[in-house]
């Protein structure tokens, strides 16, 4: 409340410095026609950049309007390149035409403020003045309408707060739309952040197969071929040598002995080789569950027969999404429901997916402890980079004593998000 005043009470300053400088741009317009001009007006776009700086700060400090900064001006080396970048600058002339378009929302949030945070204290202790008042007409009647003047006053000033964030709606409407980055602006960098992500994530992924391979399955591996060898001059040692049976026992040169020990390592390489097996298909289905080849839903489910957790699965997908969607959905959902188990204290979780109007929307809810956030773990921040590479979204509505809701909002086909 007290923010959005303080806004109101400085749009007369930023709408005066914005008339200054539209002077100033006309001026320079004006003195261009003989390229005197062009260095002033160069200058005049790029101080606006400045201007634009401060409107945007305000703007979402005071007014709550969330504007992300456009690119930095980054011109190449050269005055000339300067002056022809300064000229060019996309920003710059956004911030100029913001300072004329926005005159008439500035007015109405001034005079928002003014009729009710100013109008209404007057009105309010109408009683106390109305005798002397040099303007009767506000209190016709006498005491009787004093009262009523004053109830007026006292509803303008309850009704202040939500008058002024109302009247201040075209206000932050234009600082979104004309303070921050331009739609191609934006798209490109949003691009960018999600071509980072993917190559990130694919980097990730190759990292954590390698060092599965190496850690786990090829480790396994030696050990079986070193037991199958062993396994083997066993059986060529035992084979060679006669039997010494009667005689001293020597487990060295005795060929029972020697093929008991190479049944051992044989029953060794065989324990080894299946848990390699079991490890290898592990890392495959972490690649690409080969469930999903059976579609989305067959993948849930399974999933979610596999959680320790009771898991309600509702799934309407009346068009197939594309295979990348599905592997995010799925792995998405098995993350949800692992942080359900490990953290939430929850006893049970839901799982729904809805596919409509080109998005795949999938929600996760369970009923615990609540308190998660983007921020508190890894895993939360990896699943919305992943989302993000398909231009997709992910909200936690996470409150306190719970419930946990996690929403995944996903393009059926990759690539087609807007």
């Amino acid at each position: 409340m007290w923010r959005e005043l303080a806004y109101s009470l400085a749009l007369p300053v930023m709408v005066a410095l914005g008339l200054l400088h539209l002077l100033a741009v006309a001026l320079s317009v004006l003195a261009s026609a003989n390229l005197v001009g062009l260095p002033l007006l160069a200058a005049c776009v790029t101080g606006a950049r400045g201007l634009g700086r401060v409107n945007r700060g305000l703007a979402r400090t005071l007014a709550g309007a969330e504007v992300p900064p456009p690119p930095p001006f980054r011109p190449d080396r050269g005055l000339m390149n300067r002056l022809v970048a300064a000229l060019g600058d996309v920003t710059g002339w956004r911030a100029t035409v913001h300072s004329l378009v926005r005159l008439p929302a500035a007015v109405l949030a001034c005079a928002a403020a003014a009729a009710s945070w100013g109008l209404g204290p007057v009105l309010l202790s109408c009683p106390l003045w109305w005798r002397t008042s040099a303007f009767p007409a506000l209190a016709p009647g006498g005491l009787p309408g004093a009262l009523l003047m004053s109830v007026l006053g006292l509803a303008l000033l309850l009704l202040a707060p939500k008058v002024v964030h109302l009247a201040l709606g075209p206000e932050r409407l234009l600082a979104r739309t004309l303070l921050g980055p331009a739609p191609g602006q934006a798209r490109i960098r949003t691009l960018e952040e999600t071509r980072a992500l993917a190559v990130d994530d694919a980097a990730a992924a190759l990292r954590r197969i390698e060092r599965d391979l190496h850690d786990g399955t090829a480790a396994r591996l030696v050990a079986l071929a070193m037991s199958i060898s062993m396994a083997r001059e066993e059986l060529d040692t035992a084979a060679e040598e006669p039997d010494t049976t009667g005689e001293e026992p020597d487990t060295a040169g005795n060929p029972d002995d020697r093929l008991e020990h190479a049944r051992t390592l044989l029953d060794n390489a065989h324990r080894n080789a299946k848990e390699a097996l079991s490890e290898l298909t592990d890392l495959i289905r972490g690649i690409h569950p080969p469930a999903l080849d059976k579609g989305l839903e067959v993948a849930l489910a399974t999933l979610a027969a596999r959680s320790p957790l009771p898991v309600a699965l509702d799934v309407d997908l009346p068009v197939r999404p594309s295979s990348a969607v599905e592997t995010i959905a799925f792995f998405c959902t098995a993350e949800l429901l692992a942080n359900v188990v490990k953290h939430s204290g929850a006893r049970n979780a839901e799982v729904r997916v809805r596919a409509a109007d080109g998005r795949l929307r999938l929600r996760v809810r369970d009923d615990g402890n609540g308190g998660a956030a983007p921020g508190t773990g890894s895993g939360l921040r990896g699943l919305a980079g992943r989302v993000r590479v398909v231009d997709g979204v992910l909200a936690i509505h996470s409150p306190p004593g719970g419930p946990t809701v996690v929403t995944v909002d996903l393009p059926l086909g990759a690539g087609t998000g807007s």
